[in-house]
């Protein structure tokens, strides 16, 4: 079951950079900063009230995030959804027709998590998280 919106998470070329405009636009700093190995981005969260905004930057070329920002530049790159079972939800789209990225979670920054593909969501790259 989807619970709500978890976070938007927008794509930067320099994470440093990108904390100072959105420090100082919304007014916060962020809650937590963290390097992950296995997707090979950093990421830092913005709390707003009870949803967040992750900042990331990729830490090598060859990954997703590398390779949207080379495509389409700084921007929204996903949104991520709370769901209670990860594994279940990636279940449940499948045998829906939806294209998935990831047909069983994994471990992420929100949780564990999985990604939807977006040729099946109007374009937009939706992760799915569970809290662990």
């Amino acid at each position: 079951m989807i619970k709500r919106v978890d976070h938007v998470a927008i794509a930067v070329n320099n994470l440093d950079e990108g904390l100072k405009t959105f420090e100082s636009l919304l007014g916060v700093k962020a809650s937590h900063i963290e390097e992950i190995p296995e997707q090979k981005v950093k990421a830092a969260m913005l709390m707003l009230g009870d949803v967040e905004i992750e900042l990331i930057e990729p830490t090598s070329a060859d990954t997703g995030v590398a390779k949207f920002l080379e495509k389409k530049g700084e921007g929204i790159h996903h949104i991520c959804l709370e769901v209670d079972d990860v594994d279940k939800e990636l279940e449940s789209m499948a045998a829906r027709g939806v294209a998935l990225i990831d047909k069983q979670g994994r471990k992420g920054m929100a949780g564990k998590i999985g990604f939807l593909h977006p040729r099946s969501t109007q374009g937009v790259l939706i992760e799915l998280a569970q809290k662990v």
